[in-house]
């Protein structure tokens, strides 16, 4: 087989799954929205927020609000973000509204706003990052953040979205004249937002210990013998004394961090710690 087939076979492949996971997430998507947040008057920003409204206010099913309310994005992004970008999200849009159509009609799994709340932003979270994990977008702030950041690039787009969402959120209080309902929305995006982190920066949290010891060699032992960790020696200097110090450096898990501490104050009372979160980590003695 040609290197040019073998090409084109990977490329099909390799579209075939991205139209696959776009499906996926979107049909997870909307069952959070659809037999969650919905129901219970809940919003989890965005373009859906504004549809909860309309469906309420002239019950139009949200997946059609939902793709209306994107099209002068479209358009508008054809122009300023280019025509691959577009595709995916208008195939994101478009099988999210069809999903949020069918859905509808279904039951609701709960009519109690904490559990929907809850389990809402996780359906809405894990959906969203499988179809973001593709490429793709389901349109609304995100599309619109986008747009902006064309005209006004210093802008960020985290804060976009937060604003964006906010203001959704505060129409919906006013609204339905409650305002549990921006509250337990407010917990719908924080929800999501966690669930966004876990899928892009992953679970296996640590720590970094920065110890800046005259007894550095013993504790360095003392951690390798007793906790079976590591360490690497930096070297530094003090800009106050400009003297030269050497600065261990060693990653633990979370629950060996209270032992390593005791090493340290056993050895050097004195010792200069710093400890710090690493997101994420790789290799020996980690996830490879």
């Amino acid at each position: 087989m040609r290197f040019k087939e073998k090409r084109n076979i990977v490329k099909i492949r390799k579209f075939i799954l991205r139209i696959i996971q776009i499906i996926f997430g979107t049909a997870i998507l909307a069952v959070g929205v659809s037999l969650f947040l919905l129901p219970n008057q809940l919003s989890s920003g965005g373009f859906s927020g504004i549809a909860t409204i309309l469906y309420y206010l002239i019950k139009i099913p949200v997946g059609t609000i939902v793709l209306i309310l994107n099209i002068p994005l479209f358009i508008i992004a054809l122009l300023k973000n280019g025509r691959k970008f577009v595709i995916n999200t208008i195939t994101g849009t478009a099988l999210l509204s069809f999903f949020l159509n069918i859905f509808e009609k279904i039951e609701p799994l709960t009519n109690d706003r904490f559990l929907a709340c809850i389990y809402g932003g996780i359906l809405v979270g894990i959906g969203t990052a499988i179809v973001l994990k593709a490429n793709a977008s389901t349109g609304g702030t995100d599309l619109l953040a986008s747009i902006i950041k064309k005209y006004k690039p210093e802008v960020k787009s985290s804060s976009l979205i937060v604003i964006v969402d906010t203001l959704i959120i505060i129409l919906n209080v006013i609204f339905f004249r409650r305002l549990e309902i921006g509250l337990y929305s407010a917990i719908t995006i924080y929800i999501m937002g966690k669930i966004l982190d876990i899928f892009f920066e992953g679970i296996n949290f640590a720590k970094i210990m920065y110890i800046i010891s005259d007894k550095h060699e013993e504790i360095s032992q003392n951690i390798s013998l007793e906790i079976k960790r590591g360490s690497t020696l930096l070297y530094g200097m003090g800009t106050y004394k400009k003297t030269e110090k050497n600065v261990l450096m060693c990653v633990a898990s979370r629950r060996e961090i209270g032992e390593i501490r005791k090493i340290i104050k056993h050895i050097d009372n004195n010792a200069f710690v710093i400890i710090s979160n690493a997101r994420e980590v790789f290799g020996k003695g980690f996830k490879s």
